[in-house]
Protein backbone atom coordinates (compact mmCIF):
# COMPACT_ATOMS: atom_id res chain seq x y z
CA UNK A 1 0.00 0.00 0.00
CA UNK A 2 1.52 3.45 -1.19
CA UNK A 3 1.80 6.46 1.89
CA UNK A 4 -1.26 7.94 0.37
CA UNK A 5 -3.40 4.89 0.77
CA UNK A 6 -2.16 4.19 4.03
CA UNK A 7 -2.95 7.59 4.95
CA UNK A 8 -6.30 7.78 3.92
CA UNK A 9 -7.03 4.40 5.33
CA UNK A 10 -5.74 6.01 8.98
CA UNK A 11 -7.74 8.98 8.08
CA UNK A 12 -10.81 7.23 7.97
CA UNK A 13 -10.07 4.67 10.72
CA UNK A 14 -9.60 7.35 13.43
CA UNK A 15 -13.07 8.80 12.15
CA UNK A 16 -14.73 5.57 12.65
CA UNK A 17 -13.30 5.74 16.01
CA UNK A 18 -14.41 9.15 17.07
CA UNK A 19 -18.30 8.68 15.94
CA UNK A 20 -18.48 5.54 17.53
CA UNK A 21 -16.75 5.83 20.86
CA UNK A 22 -16.41 9.90 21.50
CA UNK A 23 -20.30 10.49 19.67
CA UNK A 24 -18.94 12.99 16.63
CA UNK A 25 -21.38 13.41 14.20
CA UNK A 26 -20.21 13.16 10.59
CA UNK A 27 -22.17 14.12 7.12
CA UNK A 28 -25.28 13.38 7.23
CA UNK A 29 -27.31 12.47 3.96
CA UNK A 30 -30.35 13.58 3.29
CA UNK A 31 -33.93 11.76 3.84
CA UNK A 32 -34.59 11.02 -0.08
CA UNK A 33 -31.47 9.19 -0.04
CA UNK A 34 -32.09 7.67 2.91
CA UNK A 35 -35.50 6.34 1.75
CA UNK A 36 -33.82 5.30 -1.58
CA UNK A 37 -31.30 3.02 0.08
CA UNK A 38 -34.32 1.61 2.16
CA UNK A 39 -36.11 0.78 -0.85
CA UNK A 40 -32.78 -0.84 -2.85
CA UNK A 41 -32.28 -2.91 0.73
CA UNK A 42 -35.75 -4.67 1.02
CA UNK A 43 -35.46 -5.29 -2.74
CA UNK A 44 -32.04 -6.42 -2.58
CA UNK A 45 -33.50 -9.05 0.48
CA UNK A 46 -36.63 -10.32 -1.22
CA UNK A 47 -34.20 -11.29 -4.35
CA UNK A 48 -31.90 -13.27 -2.35
CA UNK A 49 -34.88 -14.81 -0.25
CA UNK A 50 -36.72 -15.82 -3.21
CA UNK A 51 -34.04 -17.12 -4.75
CA UNK A 52 -33.52 -19.69 -1.99
CA UNK A 53 -36.69 -20.24 -0.98
CA UNK A 54 -38.33 -20.98 -4.79
CA UNK A 55 -35.20 -23.46 -4.68
CA UNK A 56 -36.67 -25.32 -1.90
CA UNK A 57 -40.04 -25.36 -3.00
CA UNK A 58 -39.70 -27.01 -6.41
CA UNK A 59 -36.88 -29.65 -4.21
CA UNK A 60 -37.14 -30.02 -0.66
CA UNK A 61 -34.55 -32.21 -1.37
CA UNK A 62 -30.86 -30.95 -0.71
CA UNK A 63 -29.41 -33.05 -3.10
CA UNK A 64 -31.75 -32.40 -5.70
CA UNK A 65 -31.51 -28.23 -5.33
CA UNK A 66 -27.93 -29.06 -5.85
CA UNK A 67 -28.19 -30.55 -9.09
CA UNK A 68 -30.65 -27.83 -9.90
CA UNK A 69 -28.73 -24.96 -9.13
CA UNK A 70 -25.87 -26.32 -11.67
CA UNK A 71 -28.74 -26.85 -14.47
CA UNK A 72 -27.14 -25.74 -17.48
CA UNK A 73 -30.85 -23.56 -18.96
CA UNK A 74 -28.66 -22.42 -21.75
CA UNK A 75 -28.84 -26.26 -23.09
CA UNK A 76 -32.55 -26.33 -22.47
CA UNK A 77 -33.18 -23.57 -24.49
CA UNK A 78 -31.12 -24.84 -27.43
CA UNK A 79 -32.94 -28.29 -26.77
CA UNK A 80 -30.42 -30.38 -25.49
CA UNK A 81 -31.73 -30.93 -21.79
CA UNK A 82 -35.00 -32.88 -21.46
CA UNK A 83 -34.41 -33.46 -17.80
CA UNK A 84 -33.18 -31.25 -14.62
CA UNK A 85 -30.62 -34.62 -13.83
CA UNK A 86 -32.39 -35.72 -10.99
CA UNK A 87 -34.88 -38.06 -9.92
CA UNK A 88 -38.43 -36.44 -9.35
CA UNK A 89 -40.59 -38.47 -6.33
CA UNK A 90 -42.95 -39.11 -8.52
CA UNK A 91 -41.14 -40.88 -10.77
CA UNK A 92 -39.70 -43.28 -7.91
CA UNK A 93 -43.31 -43.56 -6.47
CA UNK A 94 -44.52 -44.29 -10.16
CA UNK A 95 -41.48 -47.10 -10.91
CA UNK A 96 -42.32 -48.75 -7.40
CA UNK A 97 -45.96 -49.19 -8.46
CA UNK A 98 -44.75 -51.00 -11.69
CA UNK A 99 -42.38 -52.94 -10.54
CA UNK A 100 -44.99 -54.85 -7.94
CA UNK A 101 -48.22 -54.14 -10.63
CA UNK A 102 -46.16 -56.52 -13.07
CA UNK A 103 -45.24 -58.88 -10.04
CA UNK A 104 -49.30 -59.15 -9.50
CA UNK A 105 -49.98 -59.22 -12.79
CA UNK A 106 -52.45 -57.05 -14.74
CA UNK A 107 -55.08 -59.91 -14.50
CA UNK A 108 -55.45 -58.95 -10.68
CA UNK A 109 -57.31 -56.17 -10.29
CA UNK A 110 -54.81 -54.18 -7.56
CA UNK A 111 -52.14 -55.18 -10.06
CA UNK A 112 -53.41 -53.66 -12.95
CA UNK A 113 -54.58 -50.67 -11.14
CA UNK A 114 -51.35 -50.53 -9.88
CA UNK A 115 -49.85 -50.27 -13.15
CA UNK A 116 -52.21 -47.69 -13.88
CA UNK A 117 -51.70 -45.54 -11.59
CA UNK A 118 -47.42 -45.90 -12.02
CA UNK A 119 -48.34 -44.81 -15.42
CA UNK A 120 -49.65 -42.05 -14.16
CA UNK A 121 -47.26 -40.78 -11.59
CA UNK A 122 -43.81 -41.11 -14.23
CA UNK A 123 -46.17 -38.94 -17.07
CA UNK A 124 -46.22 -36.53 -13.45
CA UNK A 125 -42.71 -36.20 -13.30
CA UNK A 126 -41.95 -35.89 -16.70
CA UNK A 127 -44.72 -32.74 -16.33
CA UNK A 128 -42.34 -31.41 -12.48
CA UNK A 129 -39.34 -32.18 -14.93
CA UNK A 130 -40.34 -29.36 -17.47
CA UNK A 131 -41.58 -27.05 -14.08
CA UNK A 132 -38.38 -27.52 -12.64
CA UNK A 133 -36.35 -26.36 -16.16
CA UNK A 134 -38.92 -24.08 -17.10
CA UNK A 135 -38.98 -22.02 -13.40
CA UNK A 136 -35.04 -22.41 -13.47
CA UNK A 137 -34.85 -20.65 -16.63
CA UNK A 138 -37.55 -17.79 -16.83
CA UNK A 139 -37.23 -17.03 -12.65
CA UNK A 140 -34.38 -17.95 -10.59
CA UNK A 141 -31.73 -17.32 -13.47
CA UNK A 142 -33.07 -13.83 -14.18
CA UNK A 143 -33.36 -13.31 -10.05
CA UNK A 144 -30.01 -14.37 -9.70
CA UNK A 145 -28.49 -11.87 -12.48
CA UNK A 146 -29.81 -9.53 -10.46
CA UNK A 147 -28.69 -10.45 -7.36
CA UNK A 148 -25.00 -11.23 -9.07
CA UNK A 149 -24.67 -7.86 -10.54
CA UNK A 150 -26.96 -4.90 -9.81
CA UNK A 151 -26.87 -5.74 -5.85
CA UNK A 152 -23.31 -6.36 -5.92
CA UNK A 153 -23.09 -3.04 -7.80
CA UNK A 154 -24.84 -1.11 -4.86
CA UNK A 155 -23.39 -2.99 -2.06
CA UNK A 156 -19.74 -1.85 -3.89
CA UNK A 157 -20.90 1.63 -3.93
CA UNK A 158 -22.31 2.23 -0.73
CA UNK A 159 -19.16 0.57 0.80
CA UNK A 160 -16.86 3.34 -1.31
CA UNK A 161 -19.44 5.68 -0.09
CA UNK A 162 -19.24 5.26 3.74
CA UNK A 163 -14.96 5.30 2.91
CA UNK A 164 -14.98 8.59 1.53
CA UNK A 165 -17.12 10.00 4.03
CA UNK A 166 -15.07 9.51 6.61
CA UNK A 167 -12.07 10.67 4.38
CA UNK A 168 -14.07 13.32 4.16
CA UNK A 169 -15.34 14.74 7.60
CA UNK A 170 -11.37 13.91 9.30
CA UNK A 171 -10.40 16.35 7.16
CA UNK A 172 -13.07 18.86 7.04
CA UNK A 173 -13.07 18.45 11.28
CA UNK A 174 -9.20 19.29 10.45
CA UNK A 175 -9.29 22.37 8.64
CA UNK A 176 -6.25 24.84 8.58
CA UNK A 177 -4.06 21.67 9.46
CA UNK A 178 -4.72 20.24 6.35
CA UNK A 179 -4.86 21.87 3.03
CA UNK A 180 -8.40 23.44 1.53
CA UNK A 181 -7.43 21.75 -1.60
CA UNK A 182 -7.26 18.43 -0.16
CA UNK A 183 -10.55 19.09 1.64
CA UNK A 184 -12.49 20.13 -1.73
CA UNK A 185 -10.95 16.86 -3.61
CA UNK A 186 -12.29 14.65 -0.69
CA UNK A 187 -15.99 16.27 -0.60
CA UNK A 188 -16.07 15.71 -4.79
CA UNK A 189 -15.33 12.54 -4.39
CA UNK A 190 -17.95 11.72 -1.22
CA UNK A 191 -20.33 13.78 -3.80
CA UNK A 192 -19.26 11.50 -6.69
CA UNK A 193 -19.73 8.52 -4.41
CA UNK A 194 -23.26 9.21 -3.34
CA UNK A 195 -24.54 10.02 -7.09
CA UNK A 196 -23.09 6.61 -8.07
CA UNK A 197 -24.76 4.84 -5.40
CA UNK A 198 -28.10 6.55 -5.79
CA UNK A 199 -28.17 5.71 -9.69
CA UNK A 200 -27.39 1.76 -9.27
CA UNK A 201 -30.28 1.98 -6.31
CA UNK A 202 -32.65 3.70 -8.60
CA UNK A 203 -31.55 1.45 -11.87
CA UNK A 204 -32.40 -1.57 -9.44
CA UNK A 205 -35.84 -0.44 -8.35
CA UNK A 206 -36.53 0.62 -12.16
CA UNK A 207 -36.39 -3.15 -12.82
CA UNK A 208 -39.90 -3.48 -11.52
CA UNK A 209 -41.02 -4.41 -14.82
CA UNK A 210 -38.69 -6.94 -15.18
CA UNK A 211 -39.27 -8.53 -11.92
CA UNK A 212 -42.71 -8.07 -12.42
CA UNK A 213 -42.71 -9.83 -15.62
CA UNK A 214 -40.92 -12.57 -14.36
CA UNK A 215 -43.26 -13.30 -11.13
CA UNK A 216 -45.79 -13.56 -13.92
CA UNK A 217 -43.83 -16.59 -15.57
CA UNK A 218 -43.55 -18.44 -12.54
CA UNK A 219 -47.36 -18.12 -11.92
CA UNK A 220 -48.17 -19.14 -15.48
CA UNK A 221 -45.23 -22.29 -15.32
CA UNK A 222 -47.54 -23.28 -12.54
CA UNK A 223 -50.45 -22.98 -14.01
CA UNK A 224 -49.60 -25.03 -16.87
CA UNK A 225 -47.85 -27.59 -14.20
CA UNK A 226 -51.43 -27.94 -12.57
CA UNK A 227 -53.32 -28.35 -15.79
CA UNK A 228 -51.40 -31.00 -16.90
CA UNK A 229 -51.76 -32.32 -13.29
CA UNK A 230 -54.92 -32.19 -13.51
CA UNK A 231 -55.69 -34.18 -16.85
CA UNK A 232 -52.99 -36.60 -16.06
CA UNK A 233 -55.08 -37.32 -12.81
CA UNK A 234 -58.29 -37.22 -14.66
CA UNK A 235 -57.45 -39.63 -17.15
CA UNK A 236 -56.67 -42.81 -14.12
CA UNK A 237 -59.79 -41.18 -11.80
CA UNK A 238 -61.99 -42.65 -15.12
CA UNK A 239 -59.83 -45.86 -15.38
CA UNK A 240 -59.69 -46.59 -11.33
CA UNK A 241 -63.41 -46.33 -11.02
CA UNK A 242 -64.09 -48.59 -13.64
CA UNK A 243 -62.11 -50.61 -11.55
CA UNK A 244 -63.80 -50.19 -8.22
CA UNK A 245 -67.16 -50.53 -9.88
CA UNK A 246 -65.90 -53.95 -11.72
CA UNK A 247 -64.55 -55.21 -8.28
CA UNK A 248 -67.63 -54.27 -6.63
CA UNK A 249 -70.43 -55.90 -8.74
CA UNK A 250 -67.85 -59.70 -9.16
CA UNK A 251 -69.47 -62.24 -7.39
CA UNK A 252 -67.36 -63.04 -3.95
CA UNK A 253 -65.47 -65.97 -3.78
CA UNK A 254 -65.47 -68.11 -0.79
CA UNK A 255 -62.51 -69.68 0.16
CA UNK A 256 -61.62 -72.96 0.93
CA UNK A 257 -59.16 -74.71 3.03
CA UNK A 258 -56.96 -77.53 1.75
CA UNK A 259 -57.40 -80.54 4.27
CA UNK A 260 -54.06 -80.17 6.05
CA UNK A 261 -50.95 -82.76 6.12
CA UNK A 262 -49.36 -84.18 8.64
CA UNK A 263 -46.02 -83.53 10.00
CA UNK A 264 -43.15 -86.11 9.70
CA UNK A 265 -41.22 -85.54 12.95
CA UNK A 266 -37.12 -86.28 11.93
CA UNK A 267 -33.85 -85.35 13.55
CA UNK A 268 -33.32 -81.41 14.22
CA UNK A 269 -30.47 -80.16 12.40
CA UNK A 270 -28.06 -78.07 14.89
CA UNK A 271 -26.73 -74.79 14.05
CA UNK A 272 -24.71 -72.75 16.57
CA UNK A 273 -25.70 -69.58 14.88
CA UNK A 274 -22.59 -68.43 14.97
CA UNK A 275 -21.19 -65.10 14.10
CA UNK A 276 -17.95 -63.45 13.29
CA UNK A 277 -17.90 -60.06 13.14
CA UNK A 278 -15.78 -58.42 10.31
CA UNK A 279 -12.08 -56.57 10.87
CA UNK A 280 -13.04 -52.96 11.23
CA UNK A 281 -11.74 -50.51 8.29
CA UNK A 282 -9.78 -47.78 9.56
CA UNK A 283 -11.13 -44.16 9.45
CA UNK A 284 -10.77 -43.15 5.66
CA UNK A 285 -9.73 -39.58 6.27
CA UNK A 286 -6.57 -37.80 6.91
CA UNK A 287 -5.40 -35.37 9.87
CA UNK A 288 -6.38 -31.63 9.24
CA UNK A 289 -9.25 -32.69 6.40
CA UNK A 290 -12.18 -30.61 6.87
CA UNK A 291 -14.36 -32.89 9.23
CA UNK A 292 -17.48 -33.16 12.27
CA UNK A 293 -18.85 -35.67 14.65
CA UNK A 294 -21.93 -37.02 15.13
CA UNK A 295 -24.16 -35.43 17.54
CA UNK A 296 -27.28 -37.90 17.09
CA UNK A 297 -28.45 -40.63 14.51
CA UNK A 298 -29.11 -39.62 11.32
CA UNK A 299 -31.71 -41.62 9.08
CA UNK A 300 -32.18 -40.57 5.56
CA UNK A 301 -35.73 -40.25 4.88
CA UNK A 302 -34.98 -38.86 0.68
CA UNK A 303 -32.41 -39.99 -1.97
CA UNK A 304 -28.82 -38.61 -1.97
CA UNK A 305 -29.04 -38.10 1.97
CA UNK A 306 -25.98 -39.47 3.83
CA UNK A 307 -27.06 -41.54 7.47
CA UNK A 308 -24.51 -42.02 10.52
CA UNK A 309 -24.57 -42.83 13.89
CA UNK A 310 -23.88 -40.54 16.73
CA UNK A 311 -19.91 -40.11 17.65
CA UNK A 312 -19.14 -41.18 13.67
CA UNK A 313 -17.08 -39.17 11.50
CA UNK A 314 -18.12 -37.27 8.36
CA UNK A 315 -15.77 -35.90 6.22
CA UNK A 316 -17.35 -32.56 4.85
CA UNK A 317 -16.97 -32.07 1.11
CA UNK A 318 -19.23 -28.93 0.97
CA UNK A 319 -21.76 -26.72 2.66
CA UNK A 320 -24.76 -26.91 0.33
CA UNK A 321 -26.75 -23.71 2.48
CA UNK A 322 -27.23 -23.34 6.35
CA UNK A 323 -29.17 -26.15 6.72
CA UNK A 324 -27.11 -28.81 4.44
CA UNK A 325 -23.50 -29.82 4.64
CA UNK A 326 -22.36 -32.56 1.87
CA UNK A 327 -20.19 -35.22 3.21
CA UNK A 328 -17.97 -38.60 2.59
CA UNK A 329 -18.39 -41.43 5.29
CA UNK A 330 -16.64 -44.32 3.97
CA UNK A 331 -17.43 -45.02 0.64
CA UNK A 332 -20.77 -43.31 0.99
CA UNK A 333 -21.52 -39.63 0.10
CA UNK A 334 -24.61 -37.48 0.20
CA UNK A 335 -25.86 -34.34 2.24
CA UNK A 336 -27.02 -34.20 5.99
CA UNK A 337 -28.60 -31.61 8.78
CA UNK A 338 -26.17 -29.08 10.21
CA UNK A 339 -27.45 -29.27 13.83
CA UNK A 340 -26.58 -33.21 13.64
CA UNK A 341 -23.07 -32.55 13.80
CA UNK A 342 -20.49 -30.34 15.78
CA UNK A 343 -18.04 -29.22 13.28
CA UNK A 344 -14.28 -30.96 14.15
CA UNK A 345 -11.90 -29.17 10.88
CA UNK A 346 -14.10 -26.35 9.54
CA UNK A 347 -14.20 -26.34 5.85
CA UNK A 348 -12.03 -23.87 3.85
CA UNK A 349 -13.57 -20.26 3.49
Amino acid sequence: MSVAGFKKQFFKASQMMSEKVGGAEGTKLNEDFKELERKADVTSKAVVDVISKTSEYLQPNPASRAKLSMLNTVSKIRGQVNSPGYPQPEGLLGESMNKYGRDLGEDNNFGGALLDVGETMKRLAEVKDSLDIDVKQNFIDPLQAVAEKDIKDIQHHLKKLEGRRLDYDYKKKRQGKIPDEEIRQALEKFHESKELAESSMHNLLETDVEQVSQLSAFVESLLQYHRQASEILEEVTGRLRERVNEAQSRPKREFKPKPAQSFDYGDPEHSNGGYSPGSVSPPAYAPGEPCCKALYDFTPENEGELGFQEGETIMLVSRIDENWFEGRLGKKSGYFPTNYVEVIVPLPH
